[in-house]
């Protein structure tokens, strides 16, 4: 072996002008994925981010760009586009019969998805009480279940699912269960046997591809959604996986985190982003699926609801970021008071000016974040941004000692959104988020009352806080560099 080696490099370094050929290679490499990123027209700084990283990194760079770099999927855009047609009507325009805020046509405008009501909106506090709610729901199922999933783990929350959704196919239920490839990589087939034996449909959103040389991984673009749909008139969506870390039952150190009960109206809005995913991941037609057992003609109209509620979607397949407008937004028109808690802290501009500027003005501006989130990374870029927050009048809290995973915010008395997106680069553009936006007094009273007392567990950060340049200032300045990578 030694021997092949010195011939191979005999014969490589006896190349005439090996070094001018190198060099040649190395700046044409670096100017077709440059001129290739450029393209993708994302913020300034994550683009010389990723050419000052290929730079630096060519071989290296290159695999690693393959594996997680900016991908644009417009083909993808396509197939999902064309998975909405015929299932139900996409409105342009505001219902005629809805109270429409310019909030709610900002979120139609970029999501496709019109204002819409709910008759009941429970919030499920922890892993606990939210599986104890999807399994009696699970049970009562006549007509269909439908799931998506991030994260679903073959552990003792997953196995009861599991097992509660192959009774409930063995009744004749139809059982649909959307998972990430990624999310859930620890599932086995022999885990989903039961279900699959039962009668029940898997599907894998954005399989791993790393065998196939010429299409890409996906492995950035994964689905980050939580949603249980129950005979299309009952949902579940929010923040919780299906995994033991999040039930306070079976372990103290479970993540802290909020779901939601919601009928009504609504679940319409619900089905249909469902079944847009199920579609696109699994490549099957419309003929699949029975309009009647997927939209009952007997669920509540929108005006049978009280609670304006609206589904908001966000992805790699949009570029209008419709999460993050919708934050942003709901920030410049409150007048009293934001609240923001999420677990993952990387604001934009766009969102930091927002923050400072309802501080500035006086407004009640709180932000909670966890004292350390499940990544060390993402907790310094977090607290990079603290000394400008701070300094605009913006109270920080961190909360511990369990991580907090939930995702909720609060504009003013009457406007909150709660969902799966985190205030991050990667929830908000690469990421399949799903939130819900509601606008209602009583409901944002009573996540009012929830969230007091996470602040109140929660340890205010103060201004004139030690911070040691070694142990703190350094280590969060280099991870703020690269948050537009995250």
């Amino acid at each position: 072996m030694r021997d092949f080696l010195h011939t191979l490099w005999a014969t490589v370094s006896a190349i005439p002008h090996l070094a001018q050929i190198l060099a040649a290679t190395y700046v044409a490499y670096l100017l077709l994925l440059a001129c290739y990123i450029v393209l993708q027209k994302r913020e300034p700084v994550a683009t010389l981010s990723w050419i000052l990283s290929l730079a630096a990194l060519p071989y290296l760079g290159l695999f690693v760009f393959y594996l997680f770099g900016p991908q644009r999927i417009v083909r993808q855009r396509l197939r999902r586009g064309r998975s909405r047609e015929g299932m139900e009507a996409y409105s342009a325009v505001c219902p005629p019969d809805a109270e429409c805020t310019e909030l709610a046509r900002v979120g139609q405008a970029t999501t496709g998805l019109p204002p819409s009501s709910a008759t009941a909106v429970e919030w499920l506090v922890d892993g606990a009480a939210t599986y104890a709610a999807i399994l009696d729901a699970v049970a009562g199922a006549r007509r269909h279940v439908n799931l998506e999933y991030y994260i679903f783990e073959p552990d003792h929350a997953g196995t009861a699912l599991r097992d509660a959704l192959a009774e409930r196919a063995r009744a004749g239920v139809k059982v649909r269960l959307l998972l990430d490839a990624v999310g859930s990589s620890r599932i086995r087939r022999r885990f989903l046997q039961p279900l699959l034996d039962a009668g029940g449909e898997v599907v894998w959103f954005h399989p791993r591809q790393l065998l196939k040389p010429f299409k890409r991984p996906w492995l950035n673009l994964r689905t980050h959604r939580k949603l249980v749909l129950v005979d299309g008139t009952l949902a579940f969506t929010g923040g919780i996986n299906i995994t033991d870390t999040e039930d306070e039952s079976r372990r103290a150190d479970a993540y802290r985190d909020l779901h939601m009960r919601i009928t009504g109206h609504v679940v319409r809005s619900l089905q249909l982003v469902f079944l847009e995913d199920w579609i696109y991941a699994s490549g099957q037609g419309r003929a699949h699926f029975d309009r009647e057992d997927l939209f009952p003609s007997d669920m509540p109209g929108r005006e049978d609801g009280t609670i304006q509620a609206q589904v908001l979607v966000s992805g790699p397949d949009s570029s209008w970021e419709a999460i993050h407008r919708m934050h942003v937004a709901a920030i410049q028109e409150a007048s009293r008071r934001v609240w923001l808690v999420t677990p993952y802290f990387v604001p934009g501009e766009a969102a930091r000016m927002a923050l400072t500027s309802a501080a500035l003005a006086g407004l009640d501006t709180r932000l909670l974040v966890p004292r350390r989130s499940d990544s060390l990374f993402v907790t310094l870029a977090a607290r990079s941004y603290f000394d400008e927050l701070l300094q605009a009048g913006v109270k920080i809290y961190e909360y511990g000692p369990r991580m907090l995973h939930t995702k909720a915010f609060i504009a003013d008395d009457d406007t909150c959104i709660v969902g799966s997106a985190n205030f991050d680069h990667r929830s908000f553009r690469l990421n399949f988020e799903l939130s819900m936006l509601y606008h209602d007094r009583g409901l944002t009273a009573a996540l009012e009352t929830l969230l007091e007392q996470e602040f109140a567990r929660a340890t205010p950060v103060q201004p004139e806080r030690q911070r040691p340049l070694w142990r703190h200032r350094l280590p969060e300045a280099f991870a703020r560099l690269a948050s537009p990578l995250l």
